[in-house]
């Protein structure tokens, strides 16, 4: 029994890797879309749940007030300014640096703690199960390729595992037409 070298098992498992991504990149996108509608509702569900949903309403009121106020000063200190005057870099219209707590930290966090709670929705979904599925036959072909003893049973063992997402392990490579 002829075993392998190194430089074997990293090209089956390179091939492994092209087989397969191209099925999990695409069921990836499927999970996307689904898992930004269940983060989105998980969001506001968690929100309600934790109380958050009315301490955020209130932190909304208070910026947009906030807001308001600092517009008015910027108005009415750009009017007030001497003409052949420059307004303090805090005061000008083009300046939104602000360091403090926001409505957008807030909820950045929530999304956070939501994306854990769509992610194992998601896994219920037939699209999660497709895409765990395909994760697990690519992990199954890959310990394969590393349990192998020889080349000739790893190209049938990895036959069967390809044929079990429609393609074949060796692909015949068509002759080019010279004329």
């Amino acid at each position: 029994m002829k075993s392998m070298t190194k430089y074997q098992l990293e090209h089956f498992k390179d091939k492994v890797n092209r087989q397969f991504r191209p099925y999990i990149e695409e069921q990836e996108l499927v999970v996307k879309q689904y898992r930004t509608e269940a983060i989105d509702h998980a969001v506001k569900g968690l929100a309600k749940k934790m109380g958050a949903d009315k301490v955020l309403s209130k932190l909304k009121e208070a910026e947009k007030k906030l807001a308001d106020a600092r517009a008015t000063a910027r108005t009415f200190f750009d009017k007030k300014k001497p003409k052949d005057e420059e307004l303090n870099y805090n005061l000008r219209k083009n300046n939104n640096y602000n360091d403090d707590l926001s409505v957008d930290d807030c909820e950045h966090q929530l999304r956070e703690w939501a994306s854990n709670l769509a992610d194992r929705q998601i896994e219920k979904r037939p699209e999660g199960k497709k895409l765990k599925q395909l994760t697990d036959m690519k992990q199954q072909a890959i310990d394969t390729v590393m349990e192998a003893g020889c080349p000739e049973k790893l190209i049938e063992q990895l036959g069967l595992v390809s044929k079990s997402i429609g393609l074949t392990w060796n692909k015949e490579v068509k002759r080019i037409a010279v004329e």
